[in-house]
């Protein structure tokens, strides 16, 4: 095993099949030029807000990755997370590789139809037929006893890994900073959407992204609405602490306060290190 024991079940109810769906027609009603976001002139109270190069730089998906990995598997080494892969009792079914991939929930299904294409003879192929008829739910039938040392030995090989990277991207990331953008939030405000998507996904129910969203926008405005992006950004965590503690998985919400919460406060919505902050009483610094 790569990685300790994850501490936190994620993603409601749904496939990512469904995530796709409901977060593009979110998407796709939004023209392309707009994710770019409103250029905000700088001001005593958010002095960084105009100079947020985002999340997607290189530097800061980095930090992104570091932040995940502390609250996923206590540890801020998320290329070492490759062949993580266990079962942690979420109803998930397998949870594996740097940003959890469920059996379950049909993103591990996803990545694997994807590194079969790229890669025919690969020791996961074989599972595939299993892997589709587990979709859904927590069982092992078809995938025990050996999925676990073909999934570490798959981890080795740089094209598996390459094809986490790419279905992290396509399904969390990449729509998490978009949408960001769109409402005109800087790196920080990027990176809490894209934690939120990572734990609760995009379904229909109400603890997902969207829904977290649209509680956060019934309360205050983003940027790109003409709202304050630290009282938005507020009102989107406020959101996101009510998700959590409607599952008793999630119910520990120290990565919102006393992670997101802690930069937000310091006012580095660039997301610019240092960073000090803890996760389930773990303490973390990236310098």
């Amino acid at each position: 095993m790569y990685a300790p024991h994850k501490r936190t079940a994620r993603r409601t109810t749904r496939t990512v099949r469904v995530a796709l769906v409901a977060l593009g027609l979110t998407l796709t009603a939004v023209p392309a030029t707009a994710f770019a976001g409103p250029t905000t002139a700088p001001t005593a109270a958010h002095p960084q807000e105009a100079a947020s190069t985002g999340l997607d730089d290189p530097a800061k998906k980095d930090i992104a990755m570091q932040l995940v990995s502390s609250a996923e598997n206590s540890s801020l080494d998320w290329k070492a997370q490759y062949g993580y892969i266990e079962d942690i009792g979420d109803g998930r079914g397998y949870t594996a590789g740097i940003i959890g991939f469920c059996s379950g929930t049909g993103d591990m299904l996803d990545l694997v139809e994807l590194y079969t294409q790229r890669k025919p003879d690969n020791v996961l192929a074989a599972y595939l037929p299993a892997l589709r008829e587990v979709d859904g739910s927590d069982s092992h039938d078809g995938l025990d006893p050996g999925f676990q040392d073909a999934w570490e030995t798959a981890a080795q090989d740089q094209d598996f890994q390459q094809a986490q990277n790419d279905e992290r991207d396509r399904v969390y990331f990449d729509p998490a900073v978009s949408r960001g953008k769109s409402d005109g939030l800087g790196t920080l405000g990027q990176f809490a959407y894209y934690d939120a998507i990572v734990m609760h996904g995009n379904g229909g129910d109400s603890t997902s992204f969207g829904a977290i969203r649209q509680r956060a926008l019934a309360q205050a405005k983003p940027p790109a609405q003409g709202g304050d992006e630290v009282a938005y950004l507020d009102a989107f965590l406020d959101a996101r602490v009510w998700a959590m503690e409607q599952e008793e998985a999630h119910s520990d919400t120290s990565r919102v306060d006393t992670a997101q919460r802690v930069f937000l406060r310091n006012g580095n919505l660039n997301l610019d290190p240092p960073l000090d902050w803890k996760v389930y009483g773990d303490s973390f610094h990236i310098g």
